[in-house]
């Protein structure tokens, strides 16, 4: 496995006591970019797609079953052969987004592979418009049957499908479309340096300083965090009116009935379900945020705690920087006690060269996991930099790798998992982290502080991302009426900010600009709430597990991940007695975060 030491230029003092990190190896996809194997794979998928629409373009209706069976067959081996040649460019240029090179390669790669499914289109089209009694008649041929699944989810879009010419129109200026858009969002935010105190810095190196222990250090980092995006906003604004608006031109073209609704349908997720959890959560926000930041402001000493002291340690925090060999120890052996099964999964992503951990220049900031294609594994990028958030975001990330793994055998099109539910093995990875590091900790100042750290990442994850949410509904709303300026944008954040985080937070007027760096804004409209879905639905099933209330309650969690797309919420949840339908199931998710801030205020 390769290792890396962090660039001198961006090395934060800590630097060498991190130890050495891996960076991945992207060889299990292909060995190079000019790799004969890769062009070779889009050959013979351009070949394919010809022959497939040659055979199959407007005779669904009439060929059997079992013949129906082997063209989804057919169209699954081409499309996991494109996802690969995909896959390997896109985790390619997130490894270095400010190489030219590297995001010339990915957008060629994205154009061949348009060029080569454009062929294709027609076949989830023409199966959508198949009779449904007809259609139901094919599904009993077992060759058929064992796609019902995807099939199924195919024909939720049903209603907002347009004619053939449109489709395919949309298909193919895609990539001078929102792809477009979504790369000049990349590049910018990966060119753009941060200065703090004699260091310029990535947009991960400045915005991990928010949790640094030297206030004057936080104060200089959320400073230049503001100044620099404030000087670049004009592009974000550009970026974000043009992205809203293209949504709303296919939403309406669609027939979509609100701006949440694609995504709603492409999480398998009811509106009714989505709504009630947001109802909850921000019905929570002053017994969740605003309690806790007024006894975090307590703690400092003050009466308002300004933005950047929100992630603050607190005075009690050693602030240690632990090692990347040390992370990897205190997060496998949380997996291993809760099942030695998915240790043994976790395990081989340190071992085969599955994670790229380092922070450098022109990484892609963030963490991601993945999956890539059944036939290969997922990759994890990191930007690991020796906190405890970092250690429980490798928990998060180790959590959808594990994920993927175990469905990846279901198959291309049945292992994928629709977003809310893809947060479930990720927000459970943290959690059994958490609890091994604090059932190991008997020292009353250092419980508190990790019960108060995985309190501010809980409502990280639920409350900050419904207000994210939020800002997401307002903006799209507005834009319908015209587009919004930097100026108004700004409002909106604010105000949501306020809302849901509460009087105990001074905001300076920099922190408007604050909205611009996120990338789930810009790359998946409304992918927010599944971080706050998951975070509730992993409280109600953690509670689940503590209480004993299931028999082989690690059986059926393993089973409900190898599952992968095949089943909805209510299926996966039903072994365990919970129900995301019902209001009391989000209540009782909240419950969780509400006790441990009981917990901390009796500490005092």
């Amino acid at each position: 496995m390769m290792t890396s030491a962090v660039s001198p230029a961006f090395a934060p003092p800590f630097a060498a006591e991190l130890g050495a990190m891996p960076e991945w190896d992207l060889g299990d996809l292909y060995p190079a970019p000019d790799s004969p194997r890769l062009e070779a794979d889009l050959k013979a998928a351009d070949a394919a797609a010809r022959a497939f629409q040659q055979r199959f373009e407007g005779r669904l209706a009439d060929i059997p079953g079992d013949e129906l069976g082997e063209a989804i067959e057919l169209y699954e081996a081409l499309s996991e052969t494109l996802c690969r040649v995909l896959s390997y460019a896109q985790l390619r240029y997130a490894a270095n987004v400010a190489d030219p090179e590297r995001g010339r390669f990915s957008q060629m790669m994205q154009e061949r592979v348009t060029a080569i499914t454009t062929q294709t289109l027609f076949f989830t089209l023409e199966l959508n418009r198949l009779d449904e009694a007809l259609l139901a008649d094919k599904m009993t041929a077992p060759r058929a049957a064992r796609y019902a699944p995807w099939v199924r989810e195919q024909r939720a879009y049903r209603p907002h499908q347009l004619s053939d010419e449109a489709e395919r129109l949309l298909h193919d200026l895609s990539v001078v479309g929102g792809t477009a858009w979504c790369r000049l969002f990349d590049e910018t935010i990966a060119d753009l340096r941060f200065p703090v105190n004699g260091q310029e810095l990535s947009s991960a190196q400045a915005l991990h300083l928010l949790s640094d222990a030297d206030g004057a250090v936080r104060q200089a980092a959320a400073r230049s965090v503001g100044e620099v995006l404030g000087k670049n906003i004009r592009v974000f604004t550009l970026i974000t009116n043009v992205l809203a608006k293209e949504k709303e031109i296919d939403d309406t073209w669609r027939r979509y009935p609100r701006p949440t609704s694609f995504r709603n349908l492409s999480n398998q997720v009811e509106d009714e379900v989505v709504d009630a959890l947001v109802s909850a959560v921000k019905g929570a926000w002053d017994r969740l945020a605003h309690r806790y930041y007024a006894l975090k402001a307590q703690w400092f000493g003050v009466e308002q705690l300004e933005y950047w002291d929100r992630n603050a340690p607190l005075p009690d925090d050693a602030d240690r920087v632990i090692p990347w060999a040390e992370a990897k120890s205190i997060v496998l052996d949380a997996y291993g006690a809760f099942s030695p099964a998915l240790r043994a999964v976790g395990e081989r992503f340190f071992q085969g060269g599955w994670i790229d951990a380092p922070a450098r220049p022109g990484k892609s900031p963030g963490a991601f996991a993945h999956p890539t294609v059944p036939s290969a594994h997922p990759y994890l990028l990191l930007n690991y930099q020796g906190k405890i958030r970092d250690v429980m975001t490798l928990a998060h990330e180790l959590g959808h790798g594990v994920h993927q793994v175990l469905a990846a055998g279901q198959g291309q099109f049945l292992a994928d998992t629709p977003l809310t539910l893809a947060e479930t093995a990720s927000v459970f990875g943290e959690m059994m982290t958490f609890r091994a590091l604090l059932a190991a900790e008997s020292d009353p100042k250092h419980r508190r502080v990790m019960l108060a750290s995985k309190v501010e990442d809980m409502i990280n994850t639920v409350v900050r991302q419904i207000a994210f949410y939020e800002f997401e509904r307002v903006v799209h709303d507005e834009r319908r009426h015209g587009e919004l300026s930097s100026e108004r944008l700004g409002e909106i954040w604010l105000d949501v900010q306020r809302a849901s985080l509460g009087p105990a937070l001074r905001f300076s007027p920099e922190y408007a600009h604050y909205w611009a760096y996120i990338p789930h804004f810009i790359h998946s409209p409304f992918y927010v709430y599944a971080y706050a879905f998951g975070d509730c639905l992993v409280n109600s099933l953690y509670d689940v597990y503590q209480r004993g209330g299931v028999a082989d309650f690690q059986a059926h969690y393993i089973e409900m991940l190898k599952a992968g797309g095949t089943l909805r919420h209510k299926d996966l949840l039903a072994p365990f007695g919970l129900d995301a339908g019902d209001p009391a199931f989000w209540r009782r998710g909240l419950e969780v975060i509400a006790g441990f801030i009981d917990e901390l205020e009796a500490m005092g």
